[in-house]
């Protein structure tokens, strides 16, 4: 019974592809922030490689490419915008241990036809073969290792410059949030010890700081996104809790059952192939309801700021 339903939502879901590849389009403003995006990648063929990068080339809206000063540094980061008549609520996109990938890329775009201003920074910028950034190292594990080895004060005062880049933009209203994910959800809890002006932070999959000094510094309310068979990062949050709890902050989690780390990137992609084994389609679709839940509260969240 289990295999017969699992089939049957796998079977939906391609089915649901199939329809929106010859729907009548529609403007970005006409669609829920998610069904556009989910209009994107059904179009995209499930063995491709490059799904979120064609998903993203098929984005009506302005993308950019724009260059912050970091002290003696140049950061280099995505920026898109939004297509709204008013002023929009910038959010600061921290990206994996992956560096600055096309799923972050597509993520930011997404995020921007949810009405927002966002901008993605790679925090590799400089710091890799020949001064390049995340695209110029040629082996992915090269990518992981100087992520690591990145100063932990350099990331923070990095993604600082860009808070006040993107509150000062034209497009922005001067509220600044931040979200990241895996190494970008710990980044992400880290930079709201530092910047009392940080409307919210919004954490998925990572872990908090360890001392309460640190602790004492947040000011924005901090939210967070938990994959309930993501035990290395599940161990973290009892700690986490009991700090933020004893000093007053706000610490607001949802655990998705079901879901493994990565699920909002895992969620994204395309439906695996319709001869995968039963692990591996269990394994999508709790990762895709997971980050359809998880996108919902997430944009629910930002619209109330």
């Amino acid at each position: 019974m289990r295999k017969s339903l699992l089939t049957c939502v796998i079977a939906l879901l391609f089915a649901v592809g199939c329809t929106q590849q010859t729907a009548t389009p529609r403007a970005a403003n006409d669609m829920p922030p998610h069904q556009e995006h989910q209009t994107a990648t059904a179009q995209v063929s499930p063995s491709g490689p490059n799904w979120a990068k064609e998903a993203l080339a098929r984005s009506p809206r302005h993308h950019e490419w724009v260059n912050v000063k970091s002290g003696d540094r140049t950061v280099s980061a995505f920026v898109v915008y939004p297509e709204v008549k008013k002023r929009a609520t910038a959010v600061v996109v921290i990206h994996e241990i992956y560096g600055m990938s096309d799923w972050v890329q597509l993520l930011t775009d997404e995020l921007a036809a949810a009405g927002y201003v966002a901008i993605a920074p790679d925090l590799l910028s400089g710091m890799g073969p020949n001064a390049g950034g995340t695209s110029s190292f040629t082996e992915s594990n090269a990518v992981g290792k100087a992520i690591r080895d990145l100063p932990a004060d350099q990331i923070t005062a990095d993604l600082n410059v860009i808070a006040d880049y993107a509150a000062k933009l034209p497009a922005s209203n001067g509220k600044v949030a931040a979200a990241g994910f895996c190494w970008g959800g710990t980044q992400t809890f880290r930079l709201a010890t530092s910047r009392p002006s940080l409307a919210a932070a919004f954490v998925f999959y990572g872990s908090g700081p360890d001392s309460a000094e640190a602790i004492s510094a947040i000011r924005a309310p901090v939210y967070g996104f938990y994959a309930g068979n993501d035990a290395r990062i599940g161990a973290t949050l009892p700690k986490t809790q009991e700090l933020m709890s004893a000093a007053g902050k706000t610490f607001d989690i949802v655990t998705y059952e079901g879901a493994g780390h990565g699920f909002m990137r895992a969620g994204d992609a395309p439906p695996p192939a319709p001869d995968a084994d039963e692990k591996t389609r269990d394994a999508y679709v709790a990762n895709r309801k997971a980050r359809d839940e998880a996108w919902k509260r997430w944009t629910t969240i930002l619209a109330g700021l």
